[in-house]
């Protein structure tokens, strides 16, 4: 039977600090590869995600390895970004926002991404295990709410997320099935190119901690 209502919550910038995460694998890099480095590796996750059309940081690695003449101190990139200490990056709050939605209903983390390294970022974060193993990873979840809807049936859904595009092409999609929670953290949250090409959320709030005071609220008006 549907749940009453499901909770929709994003990784990147959402739960987890990704722009943090990022700056960290730019100077882990640096210091490990050589200088420059880190701006090589990251033109060739820009060009493979252009080619496949979401982040795949260990294809970015075999691009950037093979551009660089192959040069051995590349190879120990992968270990790097498959052990890293995602669990330093969670937002304060995260874990709290989490269970304040179980308590009120299905919580699920709804992800972009490609299907190792981003599985493996949210196991390593202790998200995985908070919401119960309720992941899902599409490579543009707004294109994929059929399969949402019936790997987390509901009759009503609450999404948060950092992207005012995604919130808006979901909205567009549910519409008063759906109530679109905008998290204004990260890049993607605070450039005004992105604010200003989109309607405003059903709700906006500065960072994932203020979720909790909003939970109860969300759930009586999704009965």
């Amino acid at each position: 039977m549907p749940a009453q209502v499901a909770f929709l919550f994003d990784v990147d910038n959402t739960l987890l600090d990704n722009d943090a995460a990022e700056r960290r694998y730019a100077q882990w890099i640096d210091g490990h590869v050589g200088s420059g480095a880190s701006a090589r590796f990251r033109r060739a996750y820009e060009a493979v995600r252009a080619e496949r059309d979401y982040a795949d940081y260990l294809g970015a690695v075999q691009r950037a390895w093979n551009e660089d003449g192959r040069d051995p101190r590349w190879l120990v990139l992968g270990d790097f970004l498959l052990d890293f200490p995602f669990a330093d990056c969670v937002f304060d709050g995260a874990f709290d926002a989490l269970r304040s939605a179980v308590s009120r209903g299905p919580a699920w983390i709804v992800s972009d991404g490609d299907v190792v390294m981003q599985p493996r970022k949210i196991r390593r974060a202790g998200l995985w295990d908070a919401v119960q193993g309720r992941v899902l990873i599409f490579v543009h979840k707004e294109n994929a709410l059929d399969e949402i809807e019936r790997r987390c049936p509901a009759q009503r859904y609450v999404m948060i997320d950092d992207k005012i595009r995604v919130l808006d092409a979901v909205k567009r999609q549910w519409g008063d099935r759906v109530c679109t929670v905008f998290v204004r953290q990260g890049h993607y949250a605070t450039d005004p190119r992105q604010i200003h090409a989109h309607p405003a959320a059903d709700r906006t709030i500065d960072s994932i901690d203020r979720f909790p005071a909003l939970a109860e609220t969300l759930a009586r008006e999704t009965r």
